[in-house]
């Protein structure tokens, strides 16, 4: 399967910062040089993909001298517009270039935690010719719950009960996406797009499946209030190969880490030379691998680790773990890595 990410959009509602850095570059916490195209290419990276062809436009030169060819070990290519033609163009465009390939296309202005492997497993099991991403919309303000005759109370922001388009998507390379123009050629009248000229046909013939995450962090970066959103869930988050993690508290006596592991997905098997800690686990299912030994875990239960004590954290469901130990927040020895590595985040 090929990679694709939409990276053509000029960022309008982002200026002026979209002035002179094209939006899939945005940096995810300002002075990091971690960027959401970063982000994107890197869970490409770890999900097997090899091969990724961004459709670039507006600033798709800076996008190109930043990456060049390659993104550690995968092979990038690139097909820029001279002018917008909408994301149905653009794929078509890329999968002139991929003939015979099935592909999974992402829009580069979204950053979400999808278990990338696992919904390409999905597509490949369903015998669907495409699938969608889909996550749960959350609502833009705060909502009134009624009682008979007066407010029973508030809740902020919750998420409802309906489902929106999360941005990311597998194509078979049978689906013929030229038959979608309606007779019109690329490049005129307005733009077309996937959104609404394929994928409401595709569902109306029952040729849409879809794929979903409940309750991983999600958005699309449009607006200053939605880069605010991401910046502050990055502010003391690292992406890892397996999943992320968080560091709530830093102190000289005692560090808490928040480790989150994706399904399917584990560790280094790593040690620690002074650290101490034990494992609480908020939430999921699992195993810790020691050399000698393996301890399975559930949601409530606790593992303690010495120092000097090879292991590995293997997440059979999404888990999360609370990390209490003691103040060594750097002391990690990998032993065995299973993944390529992130490049290390500016301070």
């Amino acid at each position: 399967m090929i990679g694709m990410i939409l990276c053509g959009g000029y960022g309008k509602r982002l200026r002026p910062m979209t002035l002179q850095v094209p939006k899939p570059l945005i940096e995810l916490r300002e002075g990091s040089d971690y960027t959401i195209l970063d982000k994107q290419l890197f869970e490409f990276q770890v999900s097997g993909i090899k091969n990724v062809v961004l459709l670039a436009g507006y600033l798709g030169d800076k996008i190109e001298e930043r990456y060049g060819s390659r993104y550690g070990d995968m092979q990038i290519g690139y097909v820029i517009e001279d002018q917008p033609l909408g994301t149905l163009n653009a794929i078509i465009s890329g999968m002139d270039c991929v003939k015979g390939e099935d592909v999974i296309v992402r829009n580069g202005d979204v950053v979400a935690d999808i278990n990338l492997k696992d919904m390409i497993e999905h597509y490949h099991t369903s015998g669907m010719p495409a699938m969608m991403f889909i996550t749960r919309m959350r609502s833009p303000y705060g909502i009134v719950e009624l009682g008979e005759s007066r407010i029973r109370s508030f809740r902020e922001k919750p998420m409802l009960d309906y489902y929106i388009n999360g941005g990311i998507y597998c194509l078979s390379a049978d689906i013929n996406l030229t038959d979608f123009r309606g007779g019109e050629p690329a490049g005129v009248g307005k733009p077309l797009n996937i959104e609404n000229r394929v994928f409401p046909r595709l569902a109306s013939e029952g040729n849409l499946g879809y794929y979903m995450e409940e309750g991983l962090f999600w958005t699309s970066v449009d607006t200053t209030k939605e880069l605010e959103e991401v910046r502050k869930e990055y502010s003391n988050r690292v992406d890892k190969p397996w999943g992320f993690e968080k560091t709530p508290v830093s102190t000289e006596k005692y560090l808490i880490k928040e480790l989150f592991i994706k399904r399917g997905y584990s560790t280094s098997h790593h040690m620690h030379k002074e650290k101490d800690e034990t494992l609480y686990i908020i939430s999921g299912t699992g195993s810790v691998l020691f050399d000698d030994h393996v301890e399975e875990f559930s949601r409530n239960d606790a593992i303690r680790i010495y120092p000097e004590t090879p292991h590995t954290i293997q997440a059979i469901e999404d888990t999360t773990i609370h990390e209490v130990s003691t103040p060594h927040p750097d002391d990690t020895i990998r032993i065995e890595d299973f993944y390529p590595r992130l490049k290390k985040l500016k301070n």
